[in-house]
This record gives structure tokens, C-alpha cells and sequence, in this order.
């Protein structure tokens, strides 16, 4: 029977529902399902295929069919600490691509295209053109002031106490809820982000603002609709202070991300990021040697293993 099935090919991150988070269950794959079984048998169906990022938070385990099963549909499986602030380690769905990655490295690596990329980004996330003659660590500078400024605004439209932007992951009941939600959707934001930006076939760790970090890139693009989706989710929550602050976040961040299409949007923006450098992805050499079998069709994105 098993061979008049199709086989399993990734979906376009647009045709995807952004994230889901799983603890405390055994994640096995079962009669050909994505499955987690909780601790009393009970059985739930998670359609893996159709979700952009899976968060496994402590208290999951996850079996080699189920982590098998992910990486065929291109799904992100990420696993993190409570309330998804600490990252320990994520699969890699994508990397089908190198060619994206050459290209991105030579736009991060030449002074002059990483600047046009770090206007470009800081023209998209504030709706204008950024001051010019400024060097990426002055327009760093001009981004961090713009930043806390916004923080401060959303906390005064929300009725929230505010006194900055400060948590520390190893004692995450030691923040103010303010904090402690604006982690938590961060947290979401990322991992769809990074989701996104493997499935575009780039690497998360070529950055262009941020840099030296495992995630540098996936925080450039994440950045670009923060204050715009999650922040504002955080602060309507912390002003709520519901008693599980987190969860009524991340049903939040998973509404508005589908309100505001975010999923449609992260690809094609990185490539209009990407653009300002002025420059083509590299061609192929030509003594280049083609793979021995070709590719097949890929339904999925450009980054998505076919």
C-alpha cells in the first residue's frame, strides 16, 4: 500500500502554519502519523508537515522515525528551554542551496555590500531611509536608540511598569512579566523566522547587524517585524498578567503572525534585503560537476531538501 502513496515533499513556508510548541511527551511516528503521547497514552496528531517550526520544550523526547519525518517535510525542530527562551540545539531542514550561501557570505564579507544590506534592512523596519554617510556600528547606535524609545511608548500605551529590557535565561522567574513576555515572543518569532530563512536556503549564522552569534541572521530579519507583531503581543499580555502569562502569549503571536501574514513575507523580504548589495548570486563554475542523479522536483522552497 505503501508504495501508492507519493512521497513526501516539503511545503512552501507561505502554506504554513507558523509554530507549535510540545512538552512533556513521547514524539514517535505512528501508522504514518507525527504523533505525541502523553504520559496517560492519550495520542494527539500534529500535522508536521503543515507547521513551519516545532518547539520542544523539556519533557519531550523524540524518537529517530518522528525527527526522520520532520527533516523529510522540511519542518524545523528546535529544542528549548522553558518557555522557549533558551536554545539548545535546532535540526536543519534546508541547506539545498549553495549558491544562496556563497552569495550571502560574499555580501556579509565586503564592507561596502554589507552596508547597502544594513540600510536597506533599517529602511524596512522604520519606513525610512536611514541617515547617510553612517557606518553599520553608527546605524547600530541609531537602531538601539529607536528601540528603547519604542519599548517605552508600548509600555505607556499598554499601562505597563517599565524600567528596560532585562531577563536572565538561568533565573527566568527572577524578571518582571513585562520581560518575561517579551522573551517568550521573541522566542516564537525566531524560531519562525530561522524556519524561514533555512527554507530560503541562507544561513542563520551570516549576519549583517548582528554578528558572531549562531542565529546573527535569523535576528537581522526577525527584527524587521518585531515591534510590528510580538512586542506589541507582549505588552497586551503583561498588562492582562493572566497566570500563565507565557502560553496567552504565544496564542497571541500565533494569531497575529496569520493577521499579518508574516509567513508570506519573511522570503520574499529577504531577498529584497539581500538585493541592496547590487549584486547576483554567484553561477556555477564552469568545469563545475553536475551531481552524478538529478534533483527531484521540489515543491517546497528554494532551500527545502527535495
Amino acid at each position: 500500500m505503501s508504495g501508492l502513496l507519493p512521497p513526501l515533499k516539503p511545503l512552501p513556508i507561505k502554506e504554513r502554519m507558523s509554530v507549535v510548541f510540545i512538552e512533556r511527551g513521547e514524539i514517535d511516528m505512528l501508522d504514518g502519523a507525527f504523533v505525541v503521547v502523553d504520559a496517560t497514552g492519550i495520542r494527539t496528531h500534529i500535522p508536521v508537515g503543515g507547521v513551519a517550526c516545532i518547539m520542544l520544550e523539556p519533557g519531550t523526547r523524540v524518537s529517530h522515525r518522528a525527527a526522520a519525518l520532520a527533516a523529510r517535510v522540511g519542518t524545523l525542530l528546535v529544542w528549548v528551554g522553558e518557555a522557549g527562551v533558551r536554545l539548545y540545539s535546532s535540526g536543519q531542514p534546508g541547506g539545498a542551496r549553495a549558491d544562496r550561501l556563497l552569495y550571502q557570505a560574499r555580501l556579509a564579507l565586503d564592507e561596502e555590500l554589507r552596508l547597502k544590506v544594513v540600510r536597506k534592512m533599517y529602511a524596512m523596519r522604520f519606513g525610512e531611509e536611514p541617515p547617510s554617510r553612517r557606518s553599520v556600528e553608527q546605524l547600530r547606535g541609531i537602531e538601539g536608540a529607536r528601540v528603547r524609545r519604542s519599548y517605552q511608548l508600548l509600555a505607556q500605551q499598554f499601562g505597563v511598569k517599565w524600567s528596560g529590557r532585562d531577563y536572565d535565561a538561568d533565573s527566568w522567574d527572577k524578571a518582571d512579566v513585562a520581560n518575561r513576555c517579551l522573551s517568550a515572543a521573541t522566542a516564537c518569532l525566531y524560531g519562525v523566522t530561522e524556519a524561514a530563512v533555512l527554507a530560503a536556503g541562507y544561513a542563520p549564522a551570516v549576519g549583517f547587524i548582528h554578528t558572531g552569534k549562531p542565529l546573527s541572521f535569523v535576528y537581522d530579519v526577525a527584527d524587521i517585524y518585531k515591534f510590528e507583531t510580538v512586542v506589541p503581543v507582549a505588552f497586551k499580555v503583561a498588562a492582562a498578567n493572566p497566570g500563565n502569562a507565557e502560553r496567552a502569549v504565544r496564542l497571541g503571536c500565533r494569531d497575529v503572525f496569520r493577521q499579518s501574514r508574516l509567513l508570506d513575507r519573511i522570503i520574499p523580504d529577504i531577498e529584497i534585503m539581500l538585493a541592496a548589495g547590487e549584486i547576483k548570486p554567484p553561477e556555477a563554475p564552469v568545469d563545475a560537476i553536475g551531481p552524478a542523479l538529478p534533483n527531484p522536483e521540489n515543491l517546497g522552497d528554494a532551500g527545502h531538501r527535495a
